[in-house]
């Protein structure tokens, strides 16, 4: 009978079965599970997947999960409304999400014991835990050393249409610093947002301008000294010397990215190229999603899946009142005047669209933060950080609406049913697109991980 290591070198060439790497003492444990990741596909109804972050830790307490039965110090001043599903209630500054109900899953018991943003952004968005998990001031930039933000393991697996890339990121993963209570410009990204090990090759292209301007993508702007027809005689040159044998020192991955960098700043800059625009959409449509930032942020969502870009995550912190969904301080006011208005119309607009256009079942919405938020209101009139409950919204894309999963206790601090962690949201999202959450990437060691460590969450399907 042949051992677990003599089977895999049957069934592969050396070079590959080291890629297994020098942990094959437990071979009789790994392997099995990675030989059935590289022959399984899952059936999964999604071409493309939007991912609606928002930045901060969202109040899961104000939004989809009230307890208007709650002591004061708990429930707070919003009141809960009836969906359009019976027995379903969320907030009453969501009156729009509330109509499409029947399109929506939540799941109210999201936990995680981590209660510190940057280890549970990172924590989120890879599926695994940081050197420090504990630590919350970690405010390195992304390391090449990193576990990848999902969006760049669906970037390796599903390929774009066309020119675009496969994960686009509006804005990048990043934080603002603040003085004497003014949040600056300036914005640092953080671990977790990027590639990670999988390389530069599968970096999301940032929108970090102003979404459906010209601005919205400026490192994609020719500089005005250099015409379109300019720019297309550079773009050949460059591919004649590309014929010949690459400089040394030059990887393939970098050319790779090269080329990629000069057809997507030839489509962008292109005639009738408006994938980086709102051009073309009527003024009903723009009321619609809202002119403000965080609607062109979902219109613009749109249309690039529907371009063909398989993976766009928003990363929704651009407030005012607020810094983004990190609610310590005027977290009512916040969420009444500003947040939840704004996310009620962008977000019901793009699935109402979806749906319409008939998109939805093959386009993933997935809402989410890191964390929720404390059950106690503090003195600022705000909620503190809590990762130990809450709430995930889902629609589209193979998820069946009209339900909700879970349930959190009396005070929304805990699971009380359906305990979900957020690897679980993960792994749901990678079957959704058709990849199975055991399907193997390697890292920078050519060492093998399992996309996500979750359990796909079957009774949402």
């Amino acid at each position: 009978m042949l051992t677990p290591i003599a089977f895999a070198q049957v069934l592969c060439p050396r070079r590959e079965f080291l890629r297994f790497g020098a942990g094959l003492a437990a071979a009789g444990l790994v392997l099995p599970r990675a030989l059935a990741a590289e022959a399984s596909r899952t059936s999964g109804r999604a071409t493309s997947c939007i991912l609606v972050y928002l930045l901060g830790g969202p109040p899961h307490l104000d939004m989809f999960d009230l307890k208007p039965e709650a002591p004061a110090e708990i429930r707070g001043p919003f009141q809960p409304i009836a969906t359009n599903v019976s027995g379903v209630q969320i907030c009453e500054h969501l009156p729009k999400l509330a109509g499409i109900m029947g399109k929506l899953a939540l799941v109210r018991s999201v936990s995680h014991p981590n209660s510190n943003h940057t280890p549970m952004i990172y924590y989120t968005l890879t599926g695994r835990e940081t050197e420090q998990p504990a630590q919350d001031n970690d405010i390195r930039p992304p390391q090449r050393t990193d576990f990848p933000h999902t969006g760049s393991v669906v970037a390796q697996f599903l390929k774009s249409d066309g020119d675009l890339p496969a994960f686009i990121a509006m804005p990048d993963v990043a934080i603002r610093s603040s003085t004497e209570g003014e949040y600056k410009r300036a914005r640092l990204p953080l671990r977790g947002g990027g590639a990670g090990f999988l390389g530069p090759k599968y970096e999301a292209l940032a929108i970090n301008g102003e979404p459906g301007t010209p601005e919205a993508a400026p490192s994609l702007a020719l500089p005005p000294e250099v015409t379109r027809e300019r720019f297309q005689e550079r773009a050949a040159v460059l591919a004649q010397l590309d014929r010949g044998e690459a400089p040394s020192g030059m990887s393939d991955d970098y050319r790779a990215v090269r080329r990629r960098a000069v057809l997507l700043t030839g489509a962008a800059n292109s005639a009738g190229h408006e994938v980086f625009t709102l051009d073309g959409e009527s003024d009903k449509t723009l009321d619609r999603y809202g002119r403000h930032r965080f609607g062109r942020t979902m219109l613009m969502a749109r249309r690039l899946t529907e371009a063909g870009v398989p993976m766009v995550a928003v990363h929704f912190n651009e407030m005012t009142v607020c810094d983004g969904w990190d609610t310590h301080s005027k977290n009512f006011a916040a969420c009444q005047t500003e947040l939840l208005p704004l996310l009620d119309q962008g977000l019901s607009a793009l699935i109402e669209d979806l749906d319409q256009r008939g998109r939805l079942d093959e386009t993933l919405i997935v809402c989410m933060g890191e964390f929720g938020r404390t059950p106690k209101i503090n003195a600022a009139a705000g909620r503190d950080h809590w990762g130990d409950c809450s709430t995930t919204l889902l629609a589209g894309g193979g998820i069946r609406g009209g339900q909700v999963l879970g349930a959190s206790d009396k005070h929304g601090a805990y699971p009380i049913a359906d305990r979900v962690d957020p690897v679980d949201i993960q792994a749901t999202l990678y079957h959704c697109l058709g990849l199975d959450p055991d399907r193997l990437m390697y890292d920078h060691l050519n060492r093998p991980h399992a996309i996500s460590t979750g359990e796909v969450i079957r009774r949402l399907l």
